[in-house]
């Protein structure tokens, strides 16, 4: 994609783009560029908060940030920045994802942090939500969201049709 980049997707473990390019998919869908890399709250600090800090400047507009066990990358970023910030909880550890959950929703007031649910559906519920986030500014998101719901309506009905074609008879 070829795009400028509107949405950021970070992940505290390369291990975890597997679940995160969810996120990428979701927002291909609605023409979002986007860019990916790793950072961690815990092993680089630093780095971290640096990235947060410039991420407006360089013209990013949503952060999506996917960590798995302690699971504070969303936190720290949403501290160092004033970028909505979306929080994936990856599941990688005996736990599958409940302590991911729980670090990355229990935010203290002040530095909110959106969180979708535990893994996959997560990653691609963040992209939608991400896209929603910059449609309210940008009428062609916002219209390609209106299809994207209709699209889900009609496989709804077509299943429906479906089920009840095979149950004649």
């Amino acid at each position: 994609m070829n795009v400028k980049p509107l949405v950021s997707i970070v992940m505290g473990s390369d291990s975890d783009l597997e679940i995160m390019r969810e996120a990428g998919k979701a927002l291909e869908e609605f023409g979002i560029g986007y860019e990916m890399d790793v950072t961690s709250a815990h092993r680089s600090p630093e780095r971290t908060a640096e990235f947060a800090r410039k991420a407006a400047e360089r013209g990013i507009r949503v952060i999506i940030a996917g960590a798995g066990g302690a699971a504070h990358l969303a936190g720290v970023i949403a501290a160092h920045t004033t970028l909505p910030v979306i929080g994936v909880p990856i599941p990688s550890t005996p736990l599958q994802g409940m302590d991911s959950l729980l670090a990355t929703v229990q935010m203290p007031a002040g530095i909110p942090v959106a969180t979708v649910a535990i893994g996959k559906p997560g990653a691609t519920n963040a992209g939608i939500l991400a896209a929603q986030i910059l449609g309210v500014a940008d009428s062609g998101v916002a219209k390609k969201l209106v299809a994207y719901k209709e699209k889900l309506a009609k496989g709804v009905e077509e299943k429906s049709k479906k089920l009840k074609g095979s149950q004649s008879g």
